[in-house]
């Protein structure tokens, strides 16, 4: 069985399904948290070459590993240069760099869904900011994005390259999942985003976790799922996409009163909501991930699975609202919490403490049991009373 090396920020969640899988793996990332290292071979910029984050140091600590394929996520998608690097001479099981280079591109992808009819909020290009509405709100925004990080209200300031504007809808922020050989889709899961949620210290437009199903009302469901299905059709068409791919949107209320999902960005890699999806339906993502990468798509109907009512699942990342210094954070792993950190560590103010992971009949019960659980987490490192981020 070769070897593959899963890399990005933080690789806890798809070495967990890596392993259930039956796959054999090693794992590079910034955090190297506790109970990663205790399930996998796990390798820390942070921890083990004090290296800051970057795709750049990724690849770097990549040459003192041994492994015949590699498997990218978060957020290596805006590197196609380094995942091209980081495949030389190896398997690349996932959207080789050529359809990162389209896909995350802002041009090529406001002009997609602009001939295929799929619904987007406006997207400005540096040196069109004459072309806002003043009616509208706008959202500054990185052209590498990731997890709602430096995304902000535009103030009327001219674009450098680095940025884009993006009329920013009312709505529900939710994502989907789904598998795509090249040609054809799966949908595998549709979720309410958790973003800037103060109760988890997360500020801003930071993703901080996600709810499943997403929760909405029959008809509407059914409409949603519809459209949903029809850009990641859409999307795997024009772009070909294989294995397992993201997408960011916002459910709003479209021209016809009805709900529609507007596409947001395309996140061509595992993103944080399909460890949900397997949680809850049964799926190992991985093994669909790399069974697409040689065209076979799973028999599964995501419609058979939505509704109002029944068991739902949750899944929220700690911010500390103030620095903390660690406790001893054996047995966290049972009860609910990932992405451990190490006993003694120093989390700084605005910074991940772990992932607290929650279900419930029904979604209010879901996110009440979620709140709990971070609320447990904060007692135990004394950051109840937190400060500001």
């Amino acid at each position: 069985m070769a070897m593959i090396l899963i890399t990005g920020l933080s690789t806890r969640a798809i070495a967990e399904s890596a392993v259930r899988g039956g796959h054999q793996v090693v794992t590079l990332d910034y955090f190297g948290d506790r109970d990663q290292r205790a399930l996998v071979e796990n390798h820390a910029l942070l921890r083990d070459f004090a290296l800051p984050f970057s795709a750049e140091a990724l690849l770097q600590a990549s040459h003192r590993l041994d492994f015949e394929a590699v498997v990218y996520i978060s957020n290596l998608e805006n590197h196609p240069e380094v995942v091209g690097e980081l495949a030389r001479g190896r398997v690349l099981l996932g959207n080789a760099p050529v359809v990162l280079h389209q896909v995350r591109d802002w041009q090529a992808l406001r002009a997609f869904c602009h001939e295929a009819g799929v619904p987007c909020p406006t997207t400005l290009l540096p040196g069109e900011e004459k072309d806002t509405s003043s009616t509208a709100r706008w959202l500054r925004k990185p052209v590498r994005s990731g997890g709602g990080h430096g995304i902000r209200l535009w103030a009327g300031e001219t674009l450098g390259e680095a940025h884009i504007l993006q009329e920013y809808i009312e709505g529900r922020p939710a994502s989907a999942a789904f598998v795509a050989d090249g040609q054809r889709s799966v949908l595998i899961g549709l979720t309410e985003q958790l973003i800037g949620r103060r109760e988890l210290g997360a500020r801003g437009f930071a993703w901080c976790g996600n709810i499943l199903p997403l929760a909405l009302p029959p008809a509407e469901g059914v409409i949603v799922l519809e459209a949903v299905e029809r850009m990641a059709a859409r999307l795997t068409c024009r772009f070909g996409l294989q294995g397992v791919n993201g997408v960011d949107l916002v459910v709003a209320d479209g021209l016809d009163g009805r709900p529609c999902p507007f596409l947001v960005e395309v996140n061509p890699r595992y993103t944080g909501s399909m460890e949900l999806v397997e949680r809850a339906y049964g799926l190992n993502v991985f093994s669909l991930h790399l069974e697409a990468l040689a065209g076979r798509l799973p028999d599964f109907s995501l419609a058979e699975h939505l509704r109002p009512q029944g068991q739902y699942f949750g899944k929220g990342i700690v911010y500390a609202r103030r620095t903390v210094i660690m406790p001893e954070t054996v047995g966290w792993t049972e009860q609910g919490r990932r992405d451990v950190p190490f006993p003694g560590e120093q989390i700084k103010a605005g910074h991940p403490v772990c992932t607290v992971l929650a279900e419930g009949e029904g979604r209010e019960a879901c996110w009440s049991h979620l709140l709990a659980g971070v609320e447990a987490v904060r007692q135990e490192i004394g950051d109840e009373n937190g400060g500001t981020a």
